[in-house]
């Protein structure tokens, strides 16, 4: 990952790097990594996350079909 400072604006590229990792979802792994997790709650949440995204999937192809 590459971040470039414009005009010795380090906060603005913190930011922008921030928002990246964020994106990527590092802290998301970081935040389940930092305990072990068991299979049965894994596949849970799995299935609730798989959820969660056919249902927004759903709403965007709503938006398109009006």
């Amino acid at each position: 990952m590459e971040v470039k400072v414009n005009n010795n604006d380090l906060n603005k590229a913190m930011k922008v790097m921030k928002r990246k990792l964020q994106q990527e979802g590092l802290f998301r792994e970081l935040k389940k990594r930092r305990f072990h997790e068991k299979p049965s709650a894994k596949r849970k949440r799995k299935q609730k996350e798989a959820l969660s995204r056919e249902r927004k999937r759903l709403r965007k192809m709503q938006r398109f079909n009006q």
